[in-house]
């Protein structure tokens, strides 16, 4: 079998980019995803099976994420393919795949610095966790190492003090589609034109897991915010612990005050509760949670650590 447009994602934002480019750029001829049963570790995971059903796009379900399984390898020798696009997919594709694709298997990485600086896990989450103020979209052609490949485009945008780990998924998805219409019309002029990687300083981003999010109260609040903001939902949040060591996991807050006076608070306390509006007290001021999940009501005078 011959496949011209190959999309490999199991993420909502794959869903999302499969529905541009199929309905508005070239027709996909299938998808690659990973099943429910298999999902354990993908955050934002989406099962891809009942849309791919609606548009008629075939699908093929990996034996193996890595795509090193014999099954997976044989699939691949075994059909022939033109350009492959990754959104969503967190892993190497190895190299028996890549092979197998005459134009490339092109997908996204970025960070706020130029490629070969920022490469690594997470960057979205970090990028919101360090502060960073832009971040610069590359849209690149894989190779067996992890975020090596030659740049195809690049666009940048803002990171912003309102943003979260979600709406830099929008951002994400908004100038990947810019990035994606030019990728697939060079691909139609058969003229995808690549350039090395800047002179930048290689760094990389580390992986993350649920136990990172766990927030240190001995840094500022500006720091606790970033770091809610970069792990909430559809990642496992940021938490503290009770004094009976209890999870609260917080989803949404902001940076309240840095003058009123809170002298007589410890740090982690709960200062007041307005409704369902928690304040916690900071080194350096005070919190407002406006979500969290606990066992119970969070009340004036519990103190997490």
């Amino acid at each position: 079998m011959h496949y011209k447009l190959v999309v490999f994602g199991n993420k909502e934002t794959t869903k999302n980019m499969v529905d541009y480019i199929h309905h508005h750029l070239h027709p996909v001829d299938l998808i690659v995803s990973v099943s429910a049963e298999k999902k354990s570790g993908i955050s934002g995971y989406s099962d891809l099976q009942d849309y791919a059903k609606l548009h008629g796009i075939p699908q093929y379900i990996v034996s193996s994420y890595s795509l090193k399984d014999v099954q997976d390898i044989e699939f691949f020798k075994n059909n022939t393919f033109e350009l492959g696009i990754s959104v969503g997919w967190q892993r190497i594709i190895p190299g028996e795949v890549l092979s197998q694709f005459e134009k490339g298997i092109f997908g996204f990485h970025g960070s706020c610095g130029h490629l070969p600086y920022g490469k690594g896990r997470s960057p979205l989450n970090w990028s919101l966790i360090n502060g960073h103020t832009r971040f610069i979209n590359h849209c690149f052609q894989y190779n067996s190492k992890a975020d090596d490949g030659k740049i195809h485009s690049i666009e940048m945008f803002e990171i912003n003090e309102f943003d979260t780990i979600r709406t830099l998924q929008y951002k994400v998805l908004l100038v990947g589609r810019i990035q994606i219409k030019k990728l697939i019309e060079d691909y139609k002029r058969d003229t995808i034109l690549l350039f090395p990687q800047s002179k930048n300083i290689p760094t990389w981003y580390e992986k993350r897991g649920p136990k990172d999010g766990k927030i240190d109260l001995s840094v500022s609040t500006r720091e606790i915010y970033n770091l809610i903001r970069g792990v909430t939902t559809p990642f496992p949040g940021a938490f503290l612990l009770s004094e009976d060591s209890k999870i609260v996991t917080i989803w949404e807050a902001y940076p309240f005050d840095q003058v009123i006076d809170t002298f007589e608070f410890n740090v982690g306390e709960v200062i007041e509760v307005f409704g369902k509006d928690v304040l916690l007290k900071t080194i350096d001021g005070s919190l407002l949670v406006k979500k969290y999940s606990f066992e119970r009501k969070i009340r004036k005078g519990d103190i997490f650590h």
